[in-house]
């Protein structure tokens, strides 16, 4: 029977790979919440994504939470998947697809008329495919 070679990951995201703030606190909690740095905001410095946290009394907590939301937003799951993809060396696949899809021929491109309904507009669909001819 064949061994398995351990798992190696794609790619990982660290406290390294974040921007991390941290400020007072507002609202209920005591002095101490009002007069310590406790509340934290995560910003993933590649992605953009940003998560933060201003329950708890304890920094740390908070640091924790504020990465686990940041982790969980659209933004930076979306930046995993590209970021998944380029590594795999699947990024030119992809690149291919998204211009293919983006050809003149499966674009519709309206506009409104004087009466406010929207019509096909064929002369920006011609102009931007010449656009696109002369890129490359």
């Amino acid at each position: 029977m064949k061994e398995k070679e351990p798992r190696k990951p794609i790619l990982s995201v660290t406290k390294k790979d974040c921007k991390w703030d941290y400020f007072k606190a507002t609202g209920a909690g005591g002095q101490k919440k009002n007069k310590t740095s406790s509340a934290v905001r995560c910003t993933h410095i590649d992605s953009g994504a940003v998560g933060q946290c201003t329950e708890h009394r304890s920094q740390l907590q908070n640091k924790k939470l504020a990465f686990r939301r940041m982790a969980d937003t659209i933004k930076f799951k979306n930046w995993i998947k590209v970021e998944t993809s380029r590594r795999l060396g699947r990024e030119v696949e992809i690149e291919r697809d998204v211009e293919k899809a983006m050809h003149s021929k499966n674009l519709r491109v309206e506009t409104k008329d004087e009466n406010g309904r929207w019509v096909e507009n064929n002369d920006i669909k011609e102009e931007s495919s010449a656009k696109h001819i002369n890129k490359g």
